[in-house]
This record gives structure tokens, C-alpha cells and sequence, in this order.
């Protein structure tokens, strides 16, 4: 009775269009009461929840991704890319792609790598003949690499959430994010034949590409650090992203010099917006998620899944389904930290490896980004290309077809996840 007037009562506060936070937080609250719960663990458990090193992490590597935007190193990265594939049919559209999964090195969202570069990607397209719809639709997809690949924020507040080690979560995603990459420049690769897409303009030429390698090799070695800490084992992920931070806040006032205490303050006041976005629901969550556990939902939850059937690829089709459609309506902090506790004991229990389960359920959350009516990069694509919501969900379309194929491929192979974690042990 108690986890059905909280879920109500959560649904209703949805409707009427409240902050995803202030929805977990006051339907919480309101529950506590009816149901005459210690409201001193109102505060306990919002508190405890922050509580947490690894989500340390998560400002860290928002300002690292805003230092490193601001220095102009997507602008360098694109034009090396641009350079090396650019001449091919459709070439902007797979520089775009390999753009984001270097970018996402460093940034570790989804909505940070369109921000970042979804107004040089989309620009470049239009400007080389390329429809709107083109060019928003693989700017949304190619962004869907950046919370596999690490550095992930998602990946980062499902390990602390599902005891799992964040660092071999982290490194799981590598393979599953190369594979998207391949995949999506398949897609653009096969639309260039079928819609005869422009070839880019830029020509190759071995000093100019030297110039540009040299200058945009100090935001190369970004990813480089990052993932090199993560798998000597030097680094936690705390401490990669205050190493990333360090490098950021170097390269970008003695290399490309374009930072100064201006831009590094308002990098800062992103920041702290955007952190207390993602903080503020991991609180609230933590204390709905509670709620929820009084009632032995979770328990619950796990025998009804087990009953359902004890075998792991059954299982995980259930959870994509479920999680597909979670992603159409919830944002994707928020569906982790409710769902993610609730389904990780029966899925492990079956014998599913919680390294699989977690890239499962982040991709699954990420592909709910570019599905109305909650796709939050749906609307922010709208806002920096200037497109009506329907032709930016037409322009989406196309691009789900390889997103659908990785999930296919990481749901039914736990190798691609589990392998390179393994076999560094």
C-alpha cells in the first residue's frame, strides 16, 4: 500500500510538469507522514546519500568537460577528424561521430557532448548541404557514446548504487562505446549511398595535417590520461577526475592559452549548476528509494522477476523492455537510482554479471534521450538548431536503428562488456 501512494503521488507531481527532484523528494515526504515513518530519516538519508567518493567524481568531471570546451579544444579535435575523413561521402557526419567519441573522454554525458559540440557539428552539416534533420539526428546519436565511454556519470552513480566497482564498470564501457561508434558510421556510411551526401571540402594535405595533429595533441592525450589511470590502477575515479581537471585547467592557459580567470569562473558557475541539478536528485532519490524498501518492494520486485523466469537473457529482454520505456519519461540520474536498486539483486541473482547489467541499463537510458516526451536531447538539439520538435524526432529516427543493434549485441554477448574488465583483472 505504502510503495502504491508513493508511486502515485510521484506521478501525479510528474504530470503537473514539477522538477523531477521535487517530485521524489515531496512525494517521499508526503508518504512519511501518512505513514507515520521517523521523519528525522528525511534528513539522515538525503545527507548519506551525498556521502559518497566516488560521486566526487561527478562535479569534477563536469568542470573538466566545460574547461576543456572552453579552451577550444572541440574545435581543434574537429578539425584533425575533419581532416582525416572528412573527404569521404558524408564525411562531416562521421567526423561528427568520431569527434564525440573522443570528446566523451573527457565529458561523461550525453547532454554536455551536444553542448559542447552539437553547435560546430550541426553548423558544419547545413552549411555542406546537409538537412536539418541530418545533421540533428546524428548529433543526438553520436552524443549517446559519451555515458558509455569513460569517464561516465551515469555509469559512475549506477556503480554507487549497485555496489559494483566503479572503476571495471567504467572500463566495461569501452568496447560496448566502439561498437556504437562502428555502427553509427555504418549507418552514415550506408544514408551517404542512398541520399548521395556531400563530401566535405577540406583537402588532405601531410604538413597542414602535422600542424593540426600537433596542435591537437594536447587534447588527445586528455582521454589517454584518463583511461590509462583508470586501467594501471593508479586512479580511482575520483582521483582521474581531479587529475583531468589539473590537465584541463594546464592545457588550456599555457597551451591554448584561452583561458583566463573569467572563463575559468563562469566554467566554475556552470558547474555548480549543473552539479546541483544531478546532486539534488541523487538526495531526493536515495530517500524515495528508501520508502520504497520499508514497503520490501525491491524484494518484491526480485522474486516477481524470478518467478518470471531464472534465465539471464529472459531477463535482461525484460529490463530493456522496461528500461525503454522508463527512458521515455524519466531523466536518466533519476531512473538509475530509483530502478537500479530495485532490479540488480534478481538480475545477479540469475547469474546476469552486474558490469553487463550496468552498460545494459545506461544504454538503455541514453536511447531513452532521443524519445519524446521527456528526450532531453530532443530539446536541446531543438534549441541550438533552431528546429521544430517534430523534425528533430524525425531527424532521430534513422539513428536508433544501430542504437537498437548495440543493445541487442550487448544484451545477448556479456563479453562485450565484461571481457576487457576481466582481463585486466
Amino acid at each position: 500500500m505504502m510503495s502504491a501512494t508513493l508511486l502515485v503521488l510521484f506521478l501525479v507531481l510528474m504530470l503537473i510538469r514539477l522538477p523531477i527532484a521535487i517530485c521524489l523528494g515531496l512525494s517521499s515526504a508526503v508518504v512519511m507522514i501518512l505513514f507515520n515513518l521517523p521523519m528525522t530519516v528525511l534528513a539522515q538519508r538525503t545527507v548519506n546519500a551525498l556521502d559518497s567518493t566516488p560521486l566526487l567524481a561527478v562535479p569534477l568531471f563536469i568542470f573538466a568537460a566545460s574547461l576543456l570546451s572552453t579552451s577550444g579544444v572541440t574545435n581543434h579535435l574537429f578539425e584533425l577528424v575533419r581532416m582525416i575523413v572528412g573527404w569521404i561521402r558524408g564525411g562531416t557526419a562521421q567526423v561528427s561521430v568520431l569527434v564525440s567519441l573522443i570528446f566523451s573522454g573527457v565529458s561523461g554525458a550525453a547532454l554536455a557532448d551536444i553542448g559542447a559540440l552539437g553547435s560546430i557539428q550541426i553548423k558544419m552539416m547545413r552549411k555542406q548541404g546537409y538537412s536539418a534533420e541530418f545533421a540533428s539526428g546524428i548529433t543526438m546519436a553520436a552524443a549517446t557514446i559519451g555515458p558509455i565511454f569513460p569517464p561516465s556519470i551515469p555509469i559512475i552513480i549506477f556503480a554507487s548504487v549497485a555496489n559494483v566497482s566503479a572503476v571495471k564498470l567504467l572500463i566495461a564501457g569501452i568496447v560496448p562505446a566502439i561498437l556504437i561508434t562502428a555502427l553509427l558510421m555504418i549507418q552514415v556510411g550506408v544514408m551517404a549511398r542512398i541520399h548521395k551526401l556531400p563530401r566535405d571540402d577540406v583537402k588532405f594535405d601531410w604538413a597542414a595535417f602535422g600542424r593540426k595533429f600537433i596542435v591537437s595533441l594536447p587534447a588527445l592525450a586528455a582521454p589517454v590520461l584518463l583511461i590509462g589511470g583508470l586501467i594501471s590502477g593508479y586512479f580511482g575515479p575520483t582521483e582521474v577526475a581531479g587529475v583531468t581537471v589539473a590537465y584541463a585547467l594546464f592545457i588550456g592557459k599555457f597551451i591554448y592559452r584561452e583561458l583566463d580567470f573569467k572563463r575559468v569562473v563562469t566554467a566554475a558557475r556552470d558547474t555548480v549548476d549543473a552539479t546541483g541539478s544531478v546532486l539534488f536528485i541523487v538526495a531526493t532519490a536515495a530517500l524515495f528509494a528508501w520508502v520504497l524498501t520499508m514497503d520490501r518492494l525491491p524484494a518484491t520486485a526480485s522474486a516477481f522477476l524470478l518467478d518470471l523466469s531464472d534465465n539471464p537473457l529472459i531477463l535482461l529482454f525484460i529490463v530493456n523492455v522496461l528500461l525503454l520505456v522508463v527512458g521515455m519519461f524519466l531523466e536518466s540520474i533519476a531512473a538509475i537510482l530509483i530502478i537500479a536498486p530495485i532490479i540488480t539483486p534478481a538480475l545477479t541473482a540469475a547469474g546476469v554479471d552486474p558490469l553487463q547489467l550496468g552498460i545494459v541499463f545506461v544504454l538503455n537510458l541514453m536511447i531513452g534521450l532521443l524519445t519524446p516526451p521527456v528526450g532531453m536531447s530532443l530539446y536541446m538539439v531543438s534549441i541550438i538548431a533552431k528546429m521544430p520538435l517534430h523534425r528533430v524526432i524525425r531527424g532521430a529516427l534513422p539513428f536508433l536503428i544501430p542504437l537498437f543493434v548495440s543493445l541487442l549485441a550487448i544484451t545477448c554477448i556479456p563479453a562485450i562488456s565484461t571481457w576487457l574488465p576481466n582481463l585486466l583483472g
